[in-house]
């Protein structure tokens, strides 16, 4: 189904789509994924659908989606954490709430490194470090050191401006996904393995506690 809007996350940038339902006059149907085609939001569906031009209520599975913010921000944070303290770009990511991993340009970690970024990590969200949303034109955003090492300028030509999201103090990316509004909304987060995946190319996977 496609609505002229909605609240619902498509799956994308390593964020899953949102869930939920929608229900209208004479009806509901259960949406199993959001995903993007042609550019367009798409709600996939179980059940019934309306008439065309029908009026419908969309509502998200709030605790899902939630959790789904809470990793994501937490992802932010320690991209910026390695990056500050060990100088390693990110590479990659992906989220399943409540897990997710990030990839990291990292030639060495040893077995501690794990449980020394989680404990950095969880200083830092303890600190309560506010998360905002900014839009800046595409040639202030290329032209900001903090941007490029998270290679904003591999975002398509067309986009301007672009999406930030700015964890004040700690972290600043391109990004089009959904976040909390501040860090002490993560909660705690445990570092739950880290593999290396081959040279300058190391992976920490993390979970919501």
């Amino acid at each position: 189904m496609v609505l002229d809007r909605t609240v619902f996350y498509a799956r994308g940038g390593g964020q899953p789509g949102d869930r939920g339902w929608l229900r209208w006059e004479d009806g509901a149907a259960a949406v199993t994924d959001t995903v993007r085609a042609g550019g367009v939001p798409v709600h996939v569906v179980e059940g019934d659908v309306p008439a065309p031009d029908a009026a419908v209520r969309g509502e998200i599975d709030w605790e899902r989606r939630h959790l789904a913010m809470r990793i994501h921000t937490a992802l932010h944070a320690m991209s910026g954490i390695v990056w500050r303290d060990y100088g390693a770009k990110t590479t990659g990511g992906n989220m399943e709430p409540p897990e997710a991993r990030m990839d990291f340009e990292l030639e060495h970690m040893s077995a501690a490194f794990g449980q020394e970024v989680e404990d950095k990590l969880n200083a830092a969200l303890a600190q309560d470090h506010a998360v905002q949303v900014l839009f800046l034109p595409r040639d202030r955003a290329l032209a900001d050191p903090d941007l490029i090492r998270t290679k904003v300028n591999l975002i398509p030509e067309h986009v301007d401006p672009i999406r930030i999201i700015d964890i004040q103090g700690l972290d600043k990316q391109a990004d089009g996904g959904t976040h909390v509004r501040s860090t002490a909304e993560v909660g705690e987060v445990r570092v739950i393995k880290t593999d290396s995946k081959g040279k300058g190319f190391k992976r920490i996977r993390i979970r919501l506690a």
